[in-house]
């Protein structure tokens, strides 16, 4: 089955953290967001891909290419105007033909078993089917409430508490046929949420909700962004093979006092690094009475600012000293988007 990348948007809210830079293109770990699920498609088996882009589009296809280092066919379709989700798609037509296909974002990062889900649209031969996931937090996204087969009967967007009816929210991750994608106008901006969807529902359509298991983060804002490269680092999110990165081990004795060991990482203002890393690992329950430390059963996580110059060191204490390396990288990286 093919899939359609969606990698044209600007992320505005996303600018305090990656200034200009596309949203697709953010660091997580050490490889753009955009990466980490062109790998997942490829370990999935997606592996024809169309990216549909705008802003900053030369950007995106000068960091791609042709996709044949990750192990698919990549292909681009540029929008001259903002078409929408939908229409986004609809200029991808030429590439995904008369069969069912994939749509993602490429500014989500998930864990889903994507060619499952693409199984059970074969099998309800559903019009669309939209992938699910739980939030204890849903007022940001579009909920979706299904009945006890799993179709969906009805769409609230972005809701006060007063009006939210389910935990589901809607990942932006669909399997469409055909049939659906007819119904978009060409050259003209429609939105699947808004628009597509609730046409399919009016238009007696089968509407197919499926609950996906596994790890999904929307990093559209930078409060989301760093939870997410704090879930990574914690092992919450499942990369694929190649995404592990660690970082230097140091096992043994204790940081010295006049200068802590570790990976040392320059910064503007290392107090006010410090205060914003502790708020953003306070909730991972991080300890505090010996600079910022997150522990867990194979490793311990250690950053303290540095005493003689403007800069923080990261230590990572682990019996894996591959693990240990890649882990204390990853939070440097971390560190650095948050230097602001």
């Amino acid at each position: 089955m093919k899939a359609v990348i969606l990698a044209g948007g600007e992320g505005r809210r996303l600018r305090p953290v990656t200034g200009e830079t596309p949203k697709p293109l953010a660091p997580l770990l050490g490889r753009p967001v955009m990466e980490h699920l062109l790998r997942l498609l490829a370990e999935q088996g997606f592996t024809e891909v169309c990216a549909a882009v705008k802003y900053r589009a030369e950007e995106l296809m000068a960091r791609f290419g042709d996709g044949s280092g990750l192990g698919l066919s990549l292909t681009y379709r540029v929008e001259k105007e903002a078409l929408g989700t939908a229409g986004g798609v609809k200029n991808c037509a030429d590439f995904t033909g008369d069969g069912d296909f994939l749509v993602v974002s490429g500014d989500a990062v998930c864990d889903f078993d994507l060619s499952a889900l693409a199984r059970r649209h074969a099998e309800a031969g559903a019009a669309a089917t939209l992938a699910l996931a739980r939030s204890p937090e849903p007022l940001p996204y579009g909920l979706a409430v299904t009945d006890e087969e799993g179709q969906v009967r009805a769409f609230v967007e972005k809701p006060g508490w007063s009006r939210v009816v389910t935990d589901l929210v809607n990942t932006g991750i669909y399997v469409l046929s055909p049939r659906a994608m007819a119904l978009v106008p060409e050259g003209t901006p429609f939105d699947f949420a808004r628009d597509l969807f609730p046409l399919l529902l009016r238009r007696g359509e089968k509407l197919l909700g499926v609950a996906m298991e596994g790890y999904w983060c929307d990093i559209g804002s930078p409060l989301a962004y760093y939870r997410c490269c704090a879930d990574a680092l914690e092992g919450k999110l499942k990369l694929t093979p190649g995404d592990s990165f660690a970082a230097p081990a140091k096992t043994g004795a204790e940081d010295a006092e006049d200068e802590p060991e570790g990976l040392d990482c320059p910064c503007r203002d290392r107090a006010q690094l410090m205060g914003t890393l502790s708020e953003l690992f306070l909730p991972l329950g991080a300890d505090y009475s010996d600079g910022l430390t997150l522990s867990a059963p194979n490793y311990r996580l250690q950053i303290r600012p540095s005493p003689s110059r403007s800069a923080v060191r990261i230590a990572v204490h682990a019996q894996d000293e591959e693990f240990a390396r890649s882990l204390a990288l990853s939070a440097r990286e971390v560190a650095q988007a948050l230097d602001l």
